[in-house]
């Protein structure tokens, strides 16, 4: 197996973690004090097997009939994502979509927390939801100070690798790219890019086309 194909299996399986996550959290405040691997399963509608083999992948033991101890297989996920500890990340472009990820709530139970964000408009400038937003010429010398190691781009995709440079510049070795831009970028740097048009292409087609899969 290729070490792209074996990426992209590992890439997969890490996504289902924080569904589990979701679920396991659901079930531990209702009293359970087990995890049954079948029961994630039948509530996710994804394979018993596969579920309970991504569990074990944690360290985990579980027992028969039981299952995981609640408490040690969500603090064991919690490890393997690196949600146990906060992960701090700087943004760039404060737009409509770079605002909204600022104030999303939802990333303080992910252990992510955006400390700065960066725009060439001055009228961006002081705080959005409490964070605050520099001018763009100060990436590189603030992601420094900061060092931090993770990015998010939502500039325009005209500014898209200048921006993506001053940040490496500065230290970054993760960016989540929300622009339609192929970066270029050293080796030892990791990109993630999320292709909302191509997200929505895929929707679009399966609504129209009556595919409803799993």
């Amino acid at each position: 197996m290729s070490g792209a194909r074996k990426a992209e299996i590992g890439d997969k399986m890490v996504k289902r973690y924080p569904l589990y996550l979701r679920v396991l959290r659901e079930m531990a405040a209702q009293g359970e004090t087990y995890a049954s691997g079948a029961v994630v399963a039948k509530a996710l509608e994804l394979d018993p097997i596969v579920v309970r083999k991504d569990l074990s992948k944690t360290g985990v033991r579980g027992k028969p009939r039981v299952g995981f101890p609640m408490t040690e297989i969500i603090a064991s996920i919690e490890r393997y994502l690196g949600w146990n500890a906060a992960t701090e990340a700087v943004l760039a472009g404060a737009g409509r979509l770079g605002s909204a990820l600022l104030g999303y709530p939802g990333f303080q139970h992910q252990g992510f927390k955006i400390v700065a964000a960066f725009d060439a408009n001055p009228k961006k400038r002081g705080k959005i939801a409490g964070i605050p937003v520099y001018p763009s010429a100060q990436i590189a010398e603030i992601v420094r100070t900061l060092n931090v190691s993770l990015g998010i781009l939502t500039v325009p995709a005209d500014q898209a690798q200048a921006v993506a440079d001053a940040m490496m510049a500065g230290g970054i070795r993760g960016i989540w790219n929300f622009t339609p831009v192929q970066l270029s970028v050293p080796a030892d740097v990791i990109v993630k890019r999320e292709d909302l048009a191509a997200s929505l292409a895929v929707l679009s087609h399966r609504l129209r086309h009556g595919e409803h899969p799993k």
